[in-house]
């Protein structure tokens, strides 16, 4: 009886993924099309403000989508000081300014990476395969 109420939590548990872009419409694209997906979206439009939050948060967030070029702080270093506090995050991260090799000699690494532009499905089914990935 025990597993069957694991198990029936853990169908219940939504999704909690935090979207990180310093662009504003950008942000919004992102937060529309995950918004079909049975998941709870939180929104930054900075990074360091992301990263309090993510910091606070009883449990980390179950995605972390970040963009790479940002003002405060950019997506690597905002990865890099994610994985210190839960090294096992799920991360991807997008970019229209650099492609996969950013983060080729890097120790913290995205799980996934998204070039920027991308079509709205390409968005959804990295999304669904990395929260698949357990």
């Amino acid at each position: 009886m025990g597993v069957s109420k694991a198990n029936n939590k853990r169908e219940q548990h939504r999704a909690v993924i935090f979207i990180v872009d310093d662009e504003p419409l950008l942000l919004e694209l992102a937060e529309s099309v995950l918004s079909n997906l049975d998941c709870e979206i939180q929104t930054f439009k900075d990074p360091e403000t992301a990263f309090k939050a993510y910091s606070a948060a009883e449990t980390a967030p179950d995605l972390l989508i970040t963009d790479f070029a940002m003002h405060e702080m950019n997506g690597m270093e905002l990865i890099r000081r994610c994985r210190r506090i839960h090294p096992k995050q799920k991360i991807i991260l997008i970019s229209g300014t650099v492609d996969e090799s950013i983060f080729s000699g890097s120790g913290a690494k995205p799980d996934r990476f998204l070039a920027k532009p991308y079509q709205p499905a390409q968005l959804t089914t990295l999304v669904q395969e990395v929260l698949a990935a357990r």
